[in-house]
């Protein structure tokens, strides 16, 4: 098997993955990690993913971001990013398709009411799920449970971190908690961070919730507005909307690379065993734009996600969510067969949070119509 093209010693490199729980002869022309990223595309549960919420329901309009279009936002801005640095590209395409996988449905407010019906059988975490998914719940192989993923990546799956995600400490043991992440990993943090940031703007323009005029007054949208409408007097408002919207992109990626080759150099970074014992994670933001980027965040969490429109959305989720877990709870016998075998393995909790977990929005809904509401998805 050929290494491929990776500049950096400091790269995560195939012939020295720490391997996958179950052992497997190495294919002849892919290697472990481009295994890995096709697994993971080929699963259902990556499938599901068009279908469930990022921030408006995928009903709501044929432009909205859905958890696969964002997935594959952030692979593409990750492979860049990665490219550039010289690092393995394809280690970070596949956690990238990855760290989303366990998201419910009807995104975050989805993931608070499993939280809530769970909170005596230790809570729901969907960057937990999602590890439980490549590890446990898929179904494609004889050999072994899940898709039996490399270390590195499923290593990636467990230490994503955002502004949500709780995930860690000793339920990480694994995967080494004193150690940084590689760079690969790191940099699927930021790249979501960028991701979600950019096009819930875009979205939120879409469904007539954010204006031009409000998102002025936050600097990262609105310099380079004000600098495209002195370059394109004659630009229309919406070509002048896109164009903001691909700098704003530009400039952030563009952020991560510059600032993140700076400090593996002042790191002294010459080998990944370096990158793993910094005290501080390699890959970041430089300090002004990490403001323009909390700040935009702060803008986005009150005028959007905290809208009305948004807000009845999510309600009602959570409550059609919160009844589907407990008529599960009161009859178990409406659990599909294969479902309903975890119970004894997992408990009964467990397996209603790992199966209402995996739905899309369609189908908790259409569940909820025919179990709760006694009525078809229709009427």
């Amino acid at each position: 098997m050929s290494v491929p093209d990776i500049e950096q010693p400091w790269a995560v490199r195939p012939d020295a993955s720490r391997g996958r729980r179950v052992v497997e002869a190495e294919h002849p022309y892919r290697d472990c990690f481009e295994r890995d990223r096709d697994r993971i595309v080929h699963s259902r549960a990556f499938r599901r993913l068009e279908y469930k919420t990022q921030v408006f329901p995928n009903h709501h309009g044929d432009h909205f971001r859905t958890r696969l279009t964002h997935t594959i936002e952030v692979a593409q801005l990750a492979r860049t990013a990665a490219r550039t640095l010289g690092l393995n590209s394809t280690v970070c395409e596949a956690i990238a398709l990855a760290h989303d996988l366990g998201h419910p449905p009807f995104g975050h407010v989805g993931e608070a009411t499993l939280d809530e019906m769970m909170a005596n059988a230790g809570g729901f975490e969907h960057n937990r799920h999602s590890l439980r998914t490549v590890d446990e719940i898929e179904e494609k192989y004889a050999a072994f449970r899940g898709l039996n993923l490399t270390y590195e990546v499923r290593e990636g799956i467990a230490k994503h971190a955002t502004r949500y995600d709780r995930f860690g400490g000793a339920e990480i043991s694994e995967f080494n908690p004193e150690e940084r992440s590689p760079l690969e990993a790191q940099l699927i943090d930021l790249v979501d961070h960028i991701t979600y940031n950019v096009h819930d703007v875009d979205d939120g323009v879409e469904a007539h919730i954010l204006d031009v005029a409000a998102l002025n007054e936050v600097p990262l949208f609105g310099r380079p507005y004000a600098e495209l409408t002195r370059q394109l007097p004659r630009a229309t408002e919406r070509q002048l909307f896109n164009e903001t919207i691909r700098r704003m992109v530009d400039r952030l990626v563009t952020d991560l690379i510059e600032t993140t080759r700076r400090r593996v150099a002042d790191a002294g970074v010459r080998e990944l065993s370096d990158v793993r014992a910094h005290p501080q994670a390699l890959a970041a933001h430089s300090p002004e734009v990490l403001i323009d980027l909390e700040t935009m965040a702060d803008f986005l969490s009150v005028q959007l996600y905290r809208s009305p429109l948004v807000q009845a959305e999510m309600e009602d989720a959570r409550t059609k969510l919160r009844d589907l877990f407990e008529t599960y709870v009161d009859n178990l016998g409406l659990l599909p067969a294969r479902h309903l075998e975890r119970v004894a393995r997992l408990g009964a909790l467990p397996a209603i949070a790992d199966y209402v977990a995996g739905m899309t929005d369609r189908y908790a809904l259409r569940e909820h119509a025919r179990l709760v509401a006694g009525t078809s998805p229709e009427s």
